[in-house]
């Protein structure tokens, strides 16, 4: 299954044939959960009611989460993580698995993806950084972060192996899968709440980066399995999705060899979550007051940091 999931990388998914055809614990990802397939919703969220947060504090809340993606892609493709110029001064430290490395790929094209990503989200930091600052607010530092939270989400999750995103290609892909759709969706849910057309429109070409990383994902780990016949990292990225669902409102779109694209069955418009969602999310856990857990131990910097609901 590796040889052919590398050839199907390199030859940068030119196959058609991809597209054929409840308990939760309040600890930091421990969470039950099952394998049925999650179901979205019937129909695109309403648009809710703009509330009164300034743009800064939702840049920073986006910050804090780019500093998530950056950390995991930098770590996977380098073996090493933020700088810190880019963590800016008071970062919190990021914990990761012992004696971690860059992933061993076993082709270029695996790495030079890695190292795209990696860039990428980078970028993103740096870009959110800079209109925070140009918009009189003050960017946040990168908060603690904990990378080996992969492991009890495997776990909460029923993956019957340790879940180690840095051991292999293919665990990378599903960890990547992880983290791209609550992307997507954490700004598709801040869209209805900037002031600033400027800055919506910086937040929708963010928006568009992450689903274009989330296609890619998605589409990869579908075709290795088409190509292998061996579904089993599909079944685990499904796996991860189903414990989002239940932590994040649902809004996720089984993954298959024919259902690739995560969006609303009826209009096809990419799903929306609201910050105390997101939140639940990358805490790993349900419940109001919540301010820390999960990838983030110490919590989120700035002021969206605690989960109303």
């Amino acid at each position: 299954m590796e040889k052919k999931l590398n050839d199907l990388i390199d030859k940068a998914l030119s196959r058609r044939q991809f597209l054929a055809g409840g308990t939760t614990a309040a600890a930091a990802l421990v969470v039950g959960c099952n394998n049925s397939t999650t179901t979205p919703s019937p129909t695109p969220t309403p648009t809710p009611t703009p509330l009164d947060i300034p743009d800064n504090d939702i840049l920073n809340f986006a910050l804090n989460l780019e500093y998530l993606e950056a950390e995991f892609y930098l770590y996977a493709a380098t073996g090493s993580g933020l700088s810190t110029a880019d963590a800016l001064t008071g970062a919190g430290t990021t914990k990761v698995p012992a004696n971690i490395a860059a992933v061993p790929w076993t082709t270029p094209a695996q790495a030079q993806f890695a190292a795209e990503l990696a860039q990428t989200e980078l970028d993103h930091v740096r870009y959110l950084q800079a209109v925070i600052g140009k918009n009189s607010g003050t960017p946040v530092p990168r908060p603690t972060i904990d990378l080996t939270a992969f492991g009890p989400l495997g776990v909460a999750a029923g993956i019957t192996t340790p879940f180690n995103p840095f051991a292999d290609p293919n665990s990378f892909l599903v960890g990547a899968f992880t983290f791209e759709d609550v992307g997507v969706t954490a700004y598709g849910g801040a869209a209805p709440l900037l002031a600033s057309n400027i800055i919506l429109s910086g937040a929708a070409g963010l928006q568009a980066a992450e689903a274009y990383h989330a296609a890619a994902i998605r589409t990869l780990i579908a075709g290795g399995a088409a190509n292998s016949g061996d579904a089993t990292f599909l079944n685990d990225a499904n796996k991860i999705s189903a414990v989002r669902a239940m932590l994040g409102g649902g809004k996720e779109t089984q993954l298959s060899i024919s259902s690739i694209v995560a969006a609303d069955p009826t209009y096809a418009i990419a799903f929306g979550r609201t910050t105390d969602q997101v939140l639940h999310i990358v805490y790993g856990a349900l419940g109001a007051g919540l301010s820390k857990g999960g990838f983030f131990p110490n919590g989120l910097n700035g002021t969206i940091t605690t989960t109303a609901s």
